[in-house]
């Protein structure tokens, strides 16, 4: 149950929902998202999911670079290619892991809000 929630965290980044009527923001600190690149966004293209496509993933490329540092985005690209990684750090004891649980979280919810429906 655990590891189905868990792809299901890692799974936020690549919602898609349809979009529809209002204007979303789609700035994180008054940065354009549209055009990011980094390691999460290469990972979220290299990861096949269907609705993977090039706006989504530099969105929420974006909305990490708003919220996340560079190593923190470098294990969070890695959750991608080993979706049980990100089970076994949301576990662990070890207080730097919990500390970046606590901040992917918040990206994760930031990157739902913002890049909807792309």
């Amino acid at each position: 149950m655990t590891r189905i929630l868990m792809a299901g965290a890692v799974c936020l980044l690549m919602v898609g929902c349809g979009g529809g009527g209002a204007r979303v923001d789609r700035s994180v600190g008054g940065a354009d998202v549209s055009f990011a690149r980094g390691p999460i966004s290469e990972a979220c293209l290299r990861a096949g999911r269907k609705a993977a496509n090039a706006r989504l993933c530099r969105c929420v490329q974006g909305v990490a670079n708003g919220r996340l540092n560079g190593a923190d985005q470098s294990m969070a690209a890695g959750f991608f290619a080993d979706p049980h990684q990100a089970q076994v750090i949301r576990q662990s004891d070890d207080r730097r892991h919990e500390a970046f649980w606590d901040r992917y979280k918040a990206f994760t919810a930031r990157a739902e809000q913002v890049c909807r429906g792309l």
